[in-house]
């Protein structure tokens, strides 16, 4: 696998067929993280697309010595923002916080429903924390971000991160806890 500042400096020098890479090596990230903002598949494609794209145009303004994937998150997260903003004034309706992640699984009938109700609870659960706590769970366990991605994603330091981190899991495991009871 090629390294992600090699591959800018490739791009910014005309090789344009090389971004590629980073799309196909971040296309699901952005995905599920356009799915967390929209809770829709087909939105969460499009605003992932549209954000690789508006990353492309800029990136002759990212520098290297910085993370590719925090850069790229703050244009993610900008893009679904600006969508959602523009959907809620078009139509005046707010996105409803207790859509599921449906997960496609191949298993015995008892075991599905418990696989499906347990992500229901724990999306429950994720949706009721406040924007700062989801957007950091998200971030580190379901997109695998390190606390490095992290801080340059949200530009808070990596102590910040931590502290978030650990408070966001306390207050997501006091909210199961409760589902659970």
């Amino acid at each position: 696998m090629e390294d992600d500042r090699k591959v800018i400096v490739a791009c910014k020098a005309g090789d344009v067929n090389r971004y590629r890479y980073l799309v196909d090596k971040y296309k699901k990230r952005a995905y599920y993280t356009a799915l967390m903002f929209t809770h829709n598949p087909e939105d969460a494609l499009d605003l992932s697309q549209e954000a690789f794209y508006r990353a492309y145009k800029a990136l002759n303004r990212f520098d290297e010595k910085g993370e590719f994937y925090g850069w790229f998150y703050r244009i993610l997260k900008n893009v679904c923002l600006n969508f959602i903003r523009q959907k809620n004034k078009e139509k005046g309706m707010v996105l409803a916080d207790n859509d599921t992640l449906k997960i496609d699984i191949d298993d015995m009938p008892d075991r599905i429903f418990e696989k499906n109700e347990n992500n229901r609870i724990l999306w429950a659960a994720i949706n009721h924390l406040n924007k700062d706590h989801k957007e950091i769970i998200m971030l580190k366990e379901f997109n695998n971000c390190s606390y490095k991605e992290i801080a340059e994603s949200l530009n808070i330091p990596i102590g910040s991160v931590m502290s978030r981190l650990y408070y966001a899991r306390k207050r997501l495991l006091t909210l199961l806890e409760g589902l659970y009871d």
